[in-house]
């Protein structure tokens, strides 16, 4: 099945039109005719190939001289896309000189040419979603920062619990990315290597000029040498699978938040809006959140692509897989446009987020003083023991609860609670901001963590 990521009519849904063009087929083509271009001139470098043979290879590594589509229908007969690829390269080669094209591809295998392309087009891919994750960063930093004290509700179980600064919730987003962006960068350091260990790994077809061909080939791609052929294994692209995934459902996550805090009922914060945007086809009042849903949508199909990699891991037998490899080659494109999708629209949620400070604090009083109870409970605890104080005020909350009326009310006409709490403890108690913890800090650590590294306090350039 086609993934709707990849399909014209749904791809600008799930993903974004720059990362489409990263993955595009042509794009992928054109760096696969690179490392040919580049292995040339490592060869020539050495002293493998003769050097008159160079500039005729060089020269027809141009993706646009190529027909994509002769080369796909030809692909099944052979199991891959390179074997006609490099027929093709090698009669484009021969137009202009016969003995160069015999020198086409020489020393290197299919998996060489797929895989280091693959890790071209994620080095590509990575890059292009460092600015969006730095956009949504700065964009939730800045919101936290606006927001860092007003009084929101912190839900768990999708219940009130107790009150929180709304900053403390945005700063979270920032630092979650943060960790995103981190994990990403660190495996474009490590994990992005090149692969050529020619038929079976052992670069045999190279004599004693192997190692030499392949420090010069990893020079002229920029990538790190591996220490030897890794084709059988997929560790690295695992790991690189995991992150993007993870990223995806850290956008999923933002995206969930966002699409409960728009329900109507709650009403607290709101995708940016403008004309037509989350209009409904029958209904003209509608806002939907179209932002998250696309976000969440794309963040439900990232782990079933990531796990597809992961699998392939296992299935890579000895030193060349039988299917496995094959799966990877259409489930890395899928991922990296639903991730691309995902991380864009919680871009747009960062910079444009509408949030009703007045909504927040009517929801909070909603349940008229109950979401203080463990602040009251908590300074109760001093004088009564923490059992017996978390009895006493679970019964006034339930009275409250019953007769509909303000906890704090309830509390100061109780004889257990006027013995210990004066009127003016009770009245402390029930400011929200004042029960927060240790929120402040953690703002100001989660924003310093999102911060690029080498501009971190504190941390080394």
């Amino acid at each position: 099945m086609t993934e709707p990521s990849q399909t014209p009519l749904l791809a600008p849904l799930f993903s974004t039109a720059a990362m489409r063009a990263v993955v595009d087929d042509r794009a992928r083509l054109q760096r696969m005719l690179d490392f040919e271009a580049a292995l040339a001139r490592a060869e020539v470098a050495v002293g493998v190939i003769p050097a008159q043979v160079l500039d005729p290879i060089v020269a027809a590594c141009r993706a646009e001289r190529f027909d994509l589509g002769a080369i796909a229908e030809a692909a099944p007969a052979v199991g891959n896309i390179l074997i006609p690829m490099v027929k093709a390269l090698t009669a484009e080669v021969a137009k202009e000189s016969e003995e160069a094209a015999g020198y086409v591809h020489w020393g290197a295998t299919s998996q060489d040419v797929i895989d280091t392309a693959l890790v071209l087009e994620l080095r590509a891919a990575i890059d292009l979603l460092f600015a969006d994750v730095d956009r949504a960063i700065n964009g939730f930093l800045a919101l936290a920062g606006r927001h860092r004290r007003t009084a929101t509700v912190a839900r768990t179980w999708l219940q009130h619990a107790l009150p929180m600064p709304f900053g403390l919730k945005l700063a979270g987003y920032a630092g979650a990315l943060g960790r995103a962006r981190d994990r990403l960068k660190r495996l474009r350091r490590e994990a992005l290597v090149l692969q050529f260990g020619g038929a079976a790994g052992t670069l045999a077809a190279l004599g004693e000029r192997g190692l030499e061909v392949s420090d010069r080939l990893a020079a002229l791609l920029d990538l790190p040498n591996a220490d030897a052929p890794w084709h059988g294994h997929r560790d690295r692209l695992a790991e690189i699978a995991s992150a993007l995934a993870i990223l995806a459902g850290t956008c999923g996550k933002i995206a969930r938040d966002v699409s409960l805090l728009m329900q109507t009922d709650v009403a607290e914060a709101f995708e940016p809006a403008a004309p037509g945007r989350g209009g409904s086809s029958s209904m003209p009042q509608k806002r939907n959140p179209v932002a998250a849903a696309a976000a969440l949508s794309a963040a439900s199909i990232a782990p079933q692509l990531a796990a597809t990699i992961l699998a392939a891991q296992v299935q890579h037998e000895h030193e060349r897989a039988t299917g496995a490899w094959q799966a990877e080659w259409p489930t890395f494109p899928a991922l990296l446009l639903v991730t691309s999708g995902a991380l864009a629209n919680i871009v747009e949620m960062s910079e444009g987020l509408e949030v009703d400070a007045e909504r927040m604090r009517h929801n909070l009083e909603s349940t008229n003083g109950l979401v203080m109870a463990e602040a009251v409970s908590m300074a109760l605890a001093q004088k009564l023991g923490k059992q017996n104080a978390h009895a006493v005020i679970a019964e006034c909350s339930r009275k409250a609860l019953a007769e509909k009326r303000q906890l704090q009310d309830v509390l100061s006409e109780d004889a257990r609670v006027r013995a210990h709490l004066q009127p003016a403890d009770l009245e402390k108690l029930f400011q929200p901001l004042a029960y927060q913890g240790m929120s402040q800090i953690f703002i100001e650590r989660l924003v310093a963590s999102a911060q690029p590294r080498g501009r971190r306090p504190g941390s080394p350039t």
